[in-house]
């Protein structure tokens, strides 16, 4: 069965642009993965420093492979001065 899955993480200010560098490098890296099926991120056009990934995993093992993933642990260090807070993150059901 497909996770489908949303991630809304928030810079602190000022530091957008470096926030959207390390997830354009997270984004690459994840889509490479087998289970990836769906990996896109997004950024707020009125909050620069919010950006939301929308993901879909091919299964619950696939995506816990993600979490363990080298590229997952990079983003996590090279995020920590910058990050706001921890991701927010949303497990859905797709409605319609």
């Amino acid at each position: 069965m497909n996770i489908n899955l949303t991630a809304i993480i928030k810079s602190t200010d000022g530091n957008d642009a470096a926030m959207k560098a390390l997830l354009l490098q997270l984004l690459a890296e994840s889509r490479k993965e087998n289970a990836c099926i769906q990996y896109d991120l997004h950024q707020d056009q009125e909050n620069k420093n919010v950006f939301i990934f929308h993901e879909i995993w091919e299964s619950q093992a696939g995506l816990d492979l993600h979490n363990s993933q080298p590229h997952i642990a990079r983003f996590v260090a090279d995020s920590a001065s910058i990050i706001d807070g921890p991701a927010a993150i949303h497990k859905t059901e797709k409605v319609a």
